[in-house]
């Protein structure tokens, strides 16, 4: 472990130093980006197997040593619909909370945002999509009424206080519609932010878009949405994750969602391989000299206890490298 530890801390050295010929052509960066790992939930929620509440607990507290700022914990569906999250209380009040670190739920209703709230969450997470047939088959509604259950968690949220995040899905590609107008994200994004979301997460749900296709959207949402309170969320089905989401740092994007040893991927999407992983984000930011506060070391060791306990490989590149040094 020690020499692995040693050859990644050179690497990253050797990326430092050649950042500043590196970068000089490629655009203004953010100096800082906020990294939203989403492993423990959108990572988990379509495993098969149940995993046991004592790992989730375990594999929160090592996302939360790594010194990732914002951990998505759990969140309060039906257990009927998502069986791997009905044990979201006791996940939420298992895990130590860290100074300074955040622990959103997801909620798609307002029965989930009581019970969340009765759990002791401080932040959730409501989500909506840019496509009518993903919104019917998700979650059984259109688009219109999908935010009016949005704006329901956020007027109750109003009166305890509690932020609220949003997620829009399918904003660079459907699996029922295809390829999605840059202007409907645009008007779904402003929609939930004007309700009162202060980030809105836009979200490559099946892992499509490419780089021009991502611009082409951005530039359309930042006009009805400030950059500040906008974050990506990219799927890596085509392995276009990473550069997806160097476009939306050029463009200003300063939040980034990712999974931990690339978990996760969507049930809608044949072939899907998951989220960006989070070690494969933080060792690019690392080499643009962007901060972001996670330990690299401490974040593969958390990468390789989930993938242990689910008996599988990860999906991270710097994972699959550094085990091999």
């Amino acid at each position: 472990m020690a020499t692995v530890r040693e050859s990644l801390r050179r690497r990253l050295v050797g990326l430092a130093s050649l950042r500043a010929v590196s970068t000089s052509s490629m655009g203004t960066f953010p100096k800082q980006v906020k990294i939203v790992e989403v492993g423990p939930r959108d990572g988990l929620q379509n495993e098969k197997n149940i995993v046991p509440t004592p790992v989730k607990i375990k594999l929160i507290d090592m996302l939360s040593e790594a010194g990732l700022p914002v951990i998505e914990a759990t969140s309060f569906v039906s257990p009927k619909w998502v069986p791997q999250m009905s044990d979201n209380a006791d996940v939420l009040k298992g895990i130590q909370k860290f100074p300074g670190i955040n622990y959103p739920v997801l909620t798609p209703n307002f029965k989930g945002f009581q019970a969340a709230v009765a759990a002791g969450a401080k932040e959730v997470s409501v989500f909506g999509a840019a496509s009518e047939l993903f919104t019917k088959k998700n979650t059984n509604c259109s688009i219109d009424e999908s935010l009016q259950r949005c704006d329901q968690v956020l007027q109750a949220a109003r009166t305890t206080g509690i932020p609220v995040r949003g997620y829009v899905s399918c904003v660079l590609g459907c699996p029922y519609e295809g390829k999605i107008p840059p202007a409907k994200v645009a008007e779904v994004a402003k929609k939930m932010y004007s309700m009162g979301c202060y980030e809105i997460s836009l979200g490559d749900t099946i892992g499509v878009g490419t780089p021009g296709i991502m611009k082409d959207m951005l530039s359309a949402v930042m006009h009805e949405v400030p950059v500040a309170a906008l974050a990506v969320h990219c799927h890596d089905t085509y392995g276009q994750a990473l550069a997806n989401t160097l476009v939306a740092l050029q463009m200003g994007v300063s939040v980034v969602d990712s999974s931990v040893a690339g978990l996760g991927g969507c049930p809608y999407a044949q072939g899907a391989s998951g989220n960006l992983a989070t070690e494969d984000l933080v060792y690019m930011l690392a080499g643009l000299g962007i901060h972001t506060g996670v330990n690299l070391q401490k974040l593969l060791e958390a990468g390789t206890f989930i993938c242990q306990a689910l008996n599988r490989k990860t999906s991270s590149k710097v994972a699959q490298a550094t085990c091999k040094l």
